[in-house]
């Protein structure tokens, strides 16, 4: 069963259990370094605009971390939990990992191919016996 999909009448990638992406909107909203720099703080944890705007340490403001954080969801890269009128923040991992995987699938099927999983490489190597090196 294929996980995901291209279709060319959507161009959008469907994913099991998930809504569509648009590999555009995917794509946009990965391009941006403040971006980037909000998903690598929201991995792992929850927070919410005001701590990521103390974490930015005043490089950005509010109203920009806000901006920021629409453009996640709708790409559906974030998590959103309300707690009153707060709104905290996680990064999607799977949904993450999927689209890229979804990404790699579609248009780089060649390298694909050659790719090992991680999952079974950390069981390899979980299965594999102990070794020393020599002058350790």
């Amino acid at each position: 069963m294929d996980l995901c999909k291209l279709t060319n009448r959507q161009s959008s990638i469907k994913l099991a259990g998930m809504t569509p992406v648009d590999p555009v909107l995917f794509a946009k909203a990965l391009a941006d370094e403040t971006r980037q720099e909000i998903m690598k703080r929201l991995c792992c944890c929850w927070l919410n605009v005001n701590d990521l705007v103390e974490q930015m340490e005043g490089r950005v403001n509010q109203p920009t971390v806000s901006h920021h954080l629409k453009k996640l969801e709708e790409a559906g890269l974030v998590e959103v939990r309300q707690e009153g009128r707060y709104r905290f923040y996680t990064l999607n991992q799977e949904r993450l990992t999927v689209c890229c995987g979804a990404l790699v699938t579609t248009f780089a099927p060649e390298f694909q191919a050659t790719m090992t999983p991680i999952a079974l490489m950390d069981d390899a190597a979980a299965a594999a016996p102990e070794t020393k090196k020599p002058g350790f």
